[in-house]
């Protein structure tokens, strides 16, 4: 073989080498993203939706939903154009749905729609927040705003015990809504969301360790301590006091009980409210009454839980604007802190 003949053959290697590589080089790119490829090129062939699309559709995605069910329900709501191609995109991206509503819009791409149920600000939720200490009416109104839900249907749903997971020994669901920051689905019926909230109650009470025979009681007492002091720290303390109380057979004169027996809503009870014959005055009646009188939260039932050590058997809030509040163990040390209070309201006439 000629030297000249020899050049041209490696030379022509070398061209094939770089050919081939690039051709290589190409596939590999094709390959990487052959996801938008398909897109365009499905966008082109008329099977699916270009853009964010518009209008609005609201997913619900139940539990156990697969692929499958999703990418059809999003086609039957019109959000994307075709089962095959959002299907396959499914599968090609290995999406894990979550169940939940999603906002999304009609005529979306499928990928812009698969983006947006990812995202989480896509999510189709009420928020609401429920505050310690609240009443079951409050309760339900701060519910049925949030909700769209009427006030009757979780009135309803609410007397329903059974259903709600709750004991049908209890007067009504009072103290068994555990008071926490919400985001129920809008696909959610009033009985669904009051038995989330039960059932975040009894999850609190079985983390601080209570038995299910002893639920009734903690509530009740976790209630009274949330209503009874403002200041968290105290918490630990008050329920000592009800607690000496109750070992020693002496009633636990909490004048929140009173005011709720009366459908009350001021801090101090009057004689009469303090002599009505309801079975929440626990000035007439000794023990616990019968029920909580309000939604006790973490902090409530961990305190009456877990008691602190002491001897108290009274205590009065001496300044209700800061809630600074004075534990005694005797009568006339008492008496003493009331008169402290006593001069305080008259200083602050607006507080009653």
């Amino acid at each position: 073989m000629s030297r000249g003949t020899d050049l041209k053959t490696k030379f022509l290697v070398r061209r094939l080498v770089i050919v081939f590589s690039a051709l290589a080089l190409i596939a590999i790119v094709l390959f990487a993203n052959r996801s938008q490829i398909r897109d365009v090129f499905d966008q082109l062939a008329g099977s699916d939706y270009t853009g964010g699309g518009n209008g609005t559709a609201v997913l619900q995605i139940e539990p156990g939903d697969d692929g499958a069910i999703v990418a059809q329900e999003l086609v039957d709501l019109g959000v994307v154009k075709t089962y095959r191609t959002t299907y396959r995109l499914i599968i090609e991206r290995d999406v894990v749905f979550y169940p939940g509503s999603y906002n999304l819009k009609l005529q979306m791409s499928s990928s812009a729609a698969l983006d947006a149920i990812a995202d989480p600000s896509s999510r189709a939720a009420n928020r609401v927040l429920i505050r310690e200490g609240l009443r079951i009416e409050d309760v339900i109104a701060a519910l049925a705003k949030a909700t769209g839900i009427s006030k009757g249907e979780f009135e309803s749903a609410s007397k329903d015990l059974a259903a709600l997971g709750i004991p049908t020994t209890e007067v009504s669901a009072e103290g068994w809504l555990f008071p926490a920051t919400y985001e129920f689905d809008q696909q959610m019926t009033a009985n669904q969301i009051l038995s989330k909230m039960v059932s975040r109650t009894i999850v609190e009470l079985d983390r601080f360790g209570v038995k299910p025979s002893d639920r009734h009681d903690v509530l009740t007492l976790a209630s009274i301590v949330e209503k009874e002091v403002r200041n968290t720290s105290d918490f630990y303390k008050a329920s000592r006091v009800f607690t000496n109380r109750l070992e020693t057979g002496m009633p636990l004169q909490s004048d929140a009980t009173v005011s709720y027996g009366v459908k009350g809503s001021t801090f101090t009870t009057s004689k009469a409210d303090r002599a009505d014959a309801n079975r929440y005055n626990t000035y007439k009646y000794p023990g616990l009454p019968i029920g909580p009188i309000g939604a006790p939260g973490s902090l409530a039932i961990d305190a009456a839980v877990n008691p602190a050590d002491g001897d108290w058997f009274y205590f009065v809030t001496v300044n209700l604007a800061t809630g600074e509040t004075v534990f005694t163990n005797t009568y006339a040390e008492h008496q003493k802190a009331v008169r402290q209070w006593l001069a305080w309201m008259r200083e602050n006439p607006g507080y009653d």
